[in-house]
Parts: C-alpha cells; sequence; structure tokens
C-alpha cells in the first residue's frame, strides 16, 4: 500500500516538473515588442502556480500550499492592475 502512493507522488512531482517546464518555454517564447504581453506572462505563469500547488501538496505542506493558493492571484492582479493603471496614455 505504502508503493502505491509512492508512485502516485512520484507521478504527480513529475507533472508538476512538466508544468513548471512549460510554463517556463511559454515565457521565452514572448516578445517584449508584443502589445500587452504582460498579461499574456502572467496567464502563463498561472500553470507555473497550479504546478508549485500542486507539488506542495503532495511533499505534505497543506497548508503552504492553501497560503499559496489564496495569495498568489491577489499578487497577480495587483501586478496586471499596477501595470493597466500605469502606462502612459497616449
Amino acid at each position: 500500500m505504502d508503493d502505491i502512493f509512492t508512485i502516485i507522488k512520484a507521478v504527480l512531482l513529475l507533472t508538476s516538473a512538466v508544468l513548471v517546464l512549460s510554463a517556463a518555454l511559454g515565457i521565452l517564447r514572448f516578445k517584449d515588442d508584443l502589445e500587452r504581453v504582460l498579461y499574456a506572462r502572467i496567464h502563463i505563469l498561472g500553470v507555473a502556480d497550479a504546478a508549485c500547488i500542486l507539488a506542495l501538496l503532495v511533499l505534505g505542506e497543506p497548508l503552504l500550499a492553501g497560503a499559496y493558493f489564496i495569495l498568489v492571484p491577489f499578487a497577480s492582479h495587483a501586478i496586471a492592475n499596477g501595470f493597466y493603471y500605469g502606462e502612459d496614455k497616449q
């Protein structure tokens, strides 16, 4: 029974690693000269956030995963909001 949990944890951690790598490739794929590229990058980083939450749950840190799950969307919204209202309107 303990072996099954070990296999499930390994599969979930590998899935998290794949999600983090795909998010990194997505960040590198977008060029800075595109309009509104920050919003696309924040969306891509949401994939990495999900992977980190999944990895924290697998590693036995549910409180940290819960805090991350609650706080990260607020931080992303604050960054996007600051970028939107901080732009020079022409």
